[in-house]
């Protein structure tokens, strides 16, 4: 199964979530960051309809396959936040 791993990190004055190096809006605090990233990350475990679907790689070939609705990634939410405070405390000299 795949995992689908959103991470709250400081962005552009403010903060945002992270996807594969993809950052959302900047929010004006963490909270709101934090929420915003909860929120996408629980619309991803709802499933959709199965379908046909095209889709085209990175050199530029197209496929065609059969994409099951309720065929969702496991998803998480990482507070970055919380994980650098964490990282300070068990750093020496912290």
């Amino acid at each position: 199964m795949v995992k689908v791993v959103y991470e709250v990190v400081p962005h552009d004055g403010g903060w945002a979530y992270r996807l594969s190096g993809v950052y959302s809006e900047a929010f004006p605090s963490h909270a709101e960051a934090l929420e915003a990233a909860r929120i996408v990350a629980a619309e991803q475990q709802v499933g959709g309809d199965s379908a046909e679907i095209s889709w085209q790689d990175d050199k530029g070939k197209w496929h065609e396959e059969y994409a099951e609705g309720g065929d969702r990634p496991e998803t998480e939410v990482v507070d970055g936040l919380f994980a650098s405070r964490r990282g300070a405390e068990a750093s020496p000299g912290a």
